[in-house]
């Protein structure tokens, strides 16, 4: 069934206007007397059901509450080292559909990708879409937020009270598990993914200096791609939010 977010606050009739409307009258063609999911703003998810549609508009009333939290209980932030051409893309994509909370685009030593402030601005926009859609796809309660690109500095300094994970392929004696297992009454990771070039000596430093500890990921190199989304889905696992 389709779920919409909508920004406003949960009523038992609502109106859903501009993108979504057209998309729910156009796109699906969906028509009077069918049922929509809707999240509103003060993060009421309920079902229902369309009462009328006008060119702009969708009229819907409430049949029923839904109670299921569709949130993992432990927060992530992944701050993923930016990747050239649609990989970015990919990865917000597939770290929404996980579970993770937060997505911090950083511009690294290594990157391979740099982006001035108008272009970032542009990607930014375009990301936060992908999130969206994510969200709206695998029955997300929130939308996860893209933010403005930031360099490992400004990464540290806006989560400092975070528990900080860095995924580092010269670790060798600390695996992610252990690094869980170690972390008491986890509610908050940043978890950090270095880009294609693999994270510079003074960003790993600077993120130790920071509380940050690295973990390894096993003898394989994972490309940056699938380390930050097979980090995200271990920490899921072993915190008990992967169905089990």
């Amino acid at each position: 069934m389709h779920r919409f977010f909508i920004s406003q606050p949960f009523a038992e009739e609502m109106q859903i206007v501009g993108t979504d409307a057209h998309h729910i009258s156009n796109v699906l063609r969906m028509r009077v007397g069918q049922y929509i999911q809707i999240v509103s703003s003060d993060r009421v998810t309920a079902l229902m059901e369309i009462k009328a549609l006008t060119t702009d508009a969708a009229f819907v009333r409430l049949v029923r509450r839904i109670e299921q939290v569709n949130e993992p209980s432990v927060k992530i932030i992944l701050a993923q080292g930016l990747a050239k051409g649609e990989k970015m893309d990919f990865i917000i994509q597939k770290a929404v559909e996980v579970g993770v909370n937060t997505i911090v685009p950083v511009e690294m030593e290594h990157s391979v990708v740099k982006l001035d402030k108008s272009k970032a601005g542009k990607k930014v926009e375009r990301w936060q879409k992908i999130a969206e859609e994510a969200a709206k796809q695998s029955k997300r309660d929130i939308v996860p937020k893209v933010t403005n690109v930031m360099n490992l500095n400004e990464v540290l300094n806006s989560f400092a009270d975070s528990t900080k994970l860095m995924a580092y392929e010269g670790e060798t004696n600390l695996g992610l598990k252990k690094a869980l297992t170690a972390i008491q009454n986890i509610e908050e990771i940043l978890l950090i993914i270095g880009p294609e070039g693999g994270i510079a000596e003074k960003e790993l430093k600077a993120a130790e200096l920071a509380g940050a500890k690295t973990f390894s990921l096993g003898n394989r190199i994972l490309r940056t791609e699938t380390a930050g989304l097979v980090s995200a889905t271990a920490i899921l696992y072993e915190t008990g939010d992967l169905g089990g």
